[in-house]
């Protein structure tokens, strides 16, 4: 009887002792949240936060819209489509409000086979809705565009409102698509002014730091 009652104290007692030791030495069972680093498929990021920088890389094409003025005389569609790129800088004031600069660039052919160059540059301000990874940035550039065509030239004003739909790929990029519109007014001494109006449709990497 003693040596019934003793083997069964050792099952249970083998019972007992080897899942504990198995699960502290099993490598596998340590949580998630102590293993050193981030696990990105689990990660969501956080709202942006004051001090925060993003340096934007843009590439895209662009098409001529709507021209007004008294100095078109006909040469209202002289303008064709073209190429356009930017690199921009923003800081974020809070969570959504950020502050930047933009320097950019933009050439199209016209009707006598002739290129017009247009390099615009200037501070800009925006706003950013957080979805989750995705980001949407919604900004408003007003600054100077100095033109070339030919032999003449123009130091003009621009005023750029986007609206952009990006991915945040990783904590250190993103990528998106864009959608800006160029106003660009020209008020020659002669009088003649005219207002150009463009859009692109362009690709951006955008590097968070």
């Amino acid at each position: 009887m003693r040596r019934t009652w003793s083997f069964w104290l050792l099952l249970f007692l083998i019972g007992i002792v080897l899942p504990v030791t198995a699960q502290e030495d099993d490598p596998d069972s340590e949580r998630e949240d102590e293993i050193p680093g981030i696990i990105w498929d689990s990660y969501v990021p956080d709202l942006y936060r004051a001090g925060d920088r993003t340096f934007t890389m843009t590439a895209g094409v662009i098409f001529p819209t709507i021209f007004t003025g008294k100095g078109l005389e006909g040469n209202s569609s002289n303008i064709g489509l073209g190429g356009m790129g930017s690199l921009g800088v923003n800081y974020f004031l809070n969570s959504r409000w950020f502050v930047g600069g933009e320097l950019g660039g933009m050439f199209a052919g016209t009707g006598g086979k002739n290129m017009v160059f247009i390099i615009p540059f200037g501070p800009r301000v925006g706003y950013q809705l957080v979805f989750g990874r995705f980001e949407v940035p919604l900004t408003l550039m007003i600054g100077a565009a100095p033109h070339r065509y030919l032999d003449k030239g123009y130091f003009g004003l621009i005023i750029k409102p986007s609206a952009a739909f990006f991915f945040r790929f990783n904590p250190d990029w993103s990528f998106g698509l864009n959608a800006h519109w160029w106003m660009l007014p020209q008020w020659p001494a002669n009088g003649k002014d005219v207002v150009g109006n463009f859009l692109d449709l362009s690709l951006s990497a955008k590097y968070h730091f």
